[in-house]
């Protein structure tokens, strides 16, 4: 077969097992000297494993035959770090359907994982060359290549003979290739925040003599914190900047380097990159500005700050960033431009705004809340919220993870890791942009074109706890940090102040919470008495709010004591509106620093109440299983490929709907387009009376009249199809159809394939008021069985599904059902990018699709989080 054009599209930047990077991509001509200078740096027991016997040197005419491949029968591809290879992987086609596998990693690189990456991606290249399996020949001695084919999770088969080890791979993808994948995916991007986090050394390039400038101000923070790792502050001219030693450049410091601080002017950032990749730096936070925020020349720059950085092995927190910091103890890192750091705490913290990160770390301070970690990440040309969720699941100084987010570089992993780690972790997140969905500018981030109100709907999918704003937030992780979850929405109330427990009774009822009674002490109520009736509450609820504003000073500190005396190990969450306080008071805290159990304060009842009712949200979803990818029964998915293939070349177009949906057991009740009364009698024939007669064309059918019901006999037809044609105008389309044989609920249901989030289903009543009010629900494809249940309930108009304000109960597990394969053919047609089943009625024993329209588009790349592990 002869050469394809180079398939820029299989090129890659991804994350190593001990959290380096490195670049991968096909094989060119132009890489034969980097070939022999790679093959060079082989051991015997390399080349050995490889080619089943000595071999010193490569011919040249080797050298050309192995760079030289047509991409489609022959594919080789390269990982690089700088400007080196460091591994290759290769099949040649054997025969139809199957290749030969091998590789071969450097030495020096072996054991970080190369060969497993590189392995992904060349069965995703092979499956889209119409290869289905691999077949590699193995020394019985060669454990490790053995180790990487039979880990890799496909399903694998060995045999041996004359003293070879044959193993054949099922290219086809497996629920334990995908498990592999994502478990060496987070294991990668958490050890390579990690290395961000708890450096051993740091340097800081730009630290000037001048007080008050950005080196400087960076390096008296690492140094104000007390860092546990030497500081070398980086300086042309400078012998010494703040008292500690500067050197001429990051290549003259005389001991190892983990992390650079870059301070200096936009345009003398890359060579400092190349300097610190020589240098062995694994980790960069560049403060600088002048980069993507700028405009189009910025935004080259920082492009090529990220290229150069990732082909190096580091990773890039920033550029025109704040900077990051860690509260451990051991490692007391402060390498921000914030003076004030907040102490110990259990709450990791993203942001992408520099300039807020400062406001809001001391918002942090002042309520004593305290975090674990903090990162801003600018204009997170690399360093993304996704990275530090990764991070955070499996660190165990972090309990609770705050993110402020502007934009969202790959949504659909965001979603899939947020649905994983917030069964673990709460996760709170305050979203910007909700009236425009923009992405600021200089951040590395696609415009995501769906309405803020599906964003909020798919964060819920996902169990993220969104709220409005920053001060919500607090109030959030305050009370998920240090308090139990409550088991129901059962709250008490105890009170000094009559008019603030109504308040707060109010509230509870607004954000559909059950108050009780509240509980009035009165206004000179002491410590006795709110001990008294807090622990006389506590068994009857499922949490309690204390409410302690004094009109007279004095007795606070008794008070605090009795609340943290009756609230410890009682198992539910006790807050409190203590004296207008905001956040941690001391008086309320377990210990120096706030700990479990420690009581949260809230400078009024209702900032208590909704900040509970989060978090019995977030309970709830908790109590709702996880739920798995369903296997559905009489899904013909090869049919339907063949079907949108057949369309491909002629997109964007409309398929046949009833055909594709009909792939995936999906029916949709037939209907004739006709022309005439004639040929209007003739399909009711056809189709079976009683017949409905309606306006063929989608907007049309929106005006009111525009169908008529129930017609059984010829001259009924006729006067229906006249009586619309005048209506209507000459030459409208009419269609007949079979009218439904049972009372029925009216649905709408839809697909979308959004670039960032992938496929997303729609789901509303069909009623004009529903419409009109966009009552809609959303959930992200494939959906299980318990992402189709809720997203029937969703709706405010979804009780009319379930016998309520006189409508009878309909069949709801089968519209469930049709929701799941309309979900499984979006994810499985990423090509279907619009899907219109208008209107589904949903009665009492069945669900019929009257109308359905899909539409295509181009071939596209894998969706952001398909195929295998990258980097953006």
């Amino acid at each position: 077969m002869e050469a394809t054009q180079y398939p820029a599209h299989w090129e890659a930047d991804v994350v190593l097992s001990d959290g380096g990077t490195a670049h991968v991509r096909p094989i060119r001509p132009a890489d034969a000297d980097r070939l022999r200078s790679f093959y060079s740096r082989l051991s015997d027991e390399s080349i050995y494993f490889r080619f089943f016997g000595p071999r010193p040197r490569l011919s040249d005419r080797e050298i050309t035959w192995f760079t030289n491949v047509d991409y489609v029968d022959r594919v080789a591809l390269i990982a690089t770090i700088g400007t080196e290879m460091v591994a290759v992987i290769r099949y040649d086609r054997i025969e139809p359907g199957e290749a030969e596998v091998a590789f071969l990693v450097e030495d020096a690189h072996q054991g970080r994982g190369v060969a497993s990456v590189l392995l992904e991606h060349l069965a995703a290249t092979a499956r889209e060359r119409g290869i289905s399996r691999f077949v590699a020949d193995v020394l019985p001695a060669n454990q490790k290549m053995m180790a990487v084919l039979k880990q890799v999770g496909y399903t694998a088969q060995s045999r041996f003979a004359d003293g070879v080890v044959r193993m054949t791979l099922d290219l086809a993808p497996t629920d334990t290739a995908q498990e592999v994948t994502t478990s060496r995916e987070h294991r990668a991007e958490s050890r390579s925040i990690e290395r961000l986090l708890s450096p051993g050394s740091v340097a800081v390039v730009g630290a000037g003599r001048e007080p008050g400038g950005v080196g400087q101000t960076v390096l008296r923070n690492l140094l104000g914190a007390d860092f546990t790792g030497p500081v070398y502050p980086v300086h042309r001219e400078a012998r010494a900047v703040a008292g500690v030693r500067a050197y001429p450049s990051v290549t003259a410091i005389d001991g190892e380097v983990d992390l650079a601080v870059l301070a200096v002017p936009a345009d003398g950032v890359i060579d400092v990159v190349k300097e610190c990749a020589e240098k062995g730096v694994r980790g960069l936070i560049v403060v600088s500005s002048g980069f993507g925020e700028t405009g189009p020349e910025g935004r080259d720059r920082q492009d090529e700050l990220v290229r150069i950085a990732r082909a190096y092995g580091l990773r890039v927190v920033g550029p025109n960033c704040l900077g990051i910091a860690n509260t451990d103890p051991a490692v007391r890192l402060n390498a921000t431009l914030a003076a004030t750091v907040p102490g110990r705490g259990r709450v990791g913290f993203f942001s992408q705004s520099g300039a807020l990160g400062t406001a809001l770390l001391q918002r942090v301070a002042q309520r004593g809340m305290g975090i674990s970690s903090f990162v801003s990440a600018g204009n997170r040309a690399d360093v993304s919220g996704n990275d530090l969720l990764q991070y955070w699941e499996e660190d165990p100084q972090t309990d609770v993870i705050l993110l402020y987010l502007e934009s969202l570089g790959n949504p659909r992993k965001f979603a899939r890791l947020a649905r994983r780690i917030s069964r673990r972790k709460p996760i709170v997140v305050v979203k910007s942009g909700g009236t425009t969905q923009g992405v600021p500018i200089g951040h590395a981030a696609p415009v995501l074109r769906l309405p803020d109100s599906v964003l909020s709907s798919l964060f819920e999918q996902a169990g993220v706890i969104r709220v409005d704003d920053l001060i919500q937030q607090f109030d959030v992780a305050q009370l998920l940090a240090y308090q139990p979850l409550p088991a129901g929405p059962r709250v008490g109330l105890v009170s000094n102040s009559d008019a603030l427990a109504l308040l707060a009774v109010d509230a509870c009822v607004s954000v559909g919470l059950e108050p009780e009674p509240p509980v009035n002490l009165g206004a000179r109520a002491g410590a006795a008495e709110f001990g008294t009736a807090l622990a006389s509450l506590i068994p009857d609820v499922d949490a309690v709010i204390a409410i302690y504003m004094p009109p007279i000073p004095g007795g606070a500190a008794e008070v605090a004591a009795e609340l943290l005396r009756v609230s410890q190990d009682c198992g539910k969450p006790v807050l409190a509106t203590f004296e207008g306080q905001i956040g941690m008071p001391r008086e309320l805290r377990v210990g120096a620093a706030p700990e479990k159990g420690s009581i949260p304060s809230y400078a009024a009842p209702e900032e208590a109440v909704r900040a509970l009712a989060h978090v019995v949200r977030h309970a709830r979803w908790l109590e709702r299983p996880a739920g798995a990818r369903e296997q559905i029964e009489g899904v013909d998915t090869a049919a339907a490929r063949r079907l949108v293939a057949a369309r491909l070349d002629e997109v964007p177009a409309e398929i046949d709907a009833s055909e594709l949906l009909a792939c995936y057991g999906l029916t949709v009740w037939p209907a004739e387009v006709v022309d005439s009364p004639e040929e209007a009698v003739a399909a009711a024939e056809r189709l079976g009376r009683p017949v409905v007669l309606k306006a063929a064309d989608p907007e049309a059918a929106k005006r009111a009249g525009t169908v008529r019901l129930g017609l059984s006999g010829a001259d009924g037809v006729r006067g229906a199809f006249a009586d619309l044609t005048r209506q209507l105008g000459p030459g409208a389309a009419l269609a007949v159809q079979r009218m439904v044989p049972q009372p029925a609920v009216p649905t709408v249901i839809r697909v979308l394939e959004d670039p960032g989030f992938g496929a997303v289903v729609s789901f509303g009543l069909g009623e004009v008021t529903a419409r009109l009010l966009r009552d809609e629900a959303y959930r992200l494809a494939p959906l299980t069985r318990q992402d189709a249940a809720a997203l029937v309930r969703s709706p405010r108009a979804a009780p009319l599904l379930f016998g309520e304000y006189g409508y009878p109960p309909v069949a709801v597990e089968a519209l469930e059902d049709l929701l799941i394969r309309l979900g499984q053919l979006a994810e499985d047609l990423p090509e279907v990018v619009r899907i219109d089943l208008d209107p589904v009625l949903v009665g009492k024993s069945e669900v019929i699709v009257l109308g359905a329209r899909a539409v295509l588009s181009s071939p596209r790349r894998p969706r952001p989080d398909g195929g295998p592990r990258r980097l953006g």
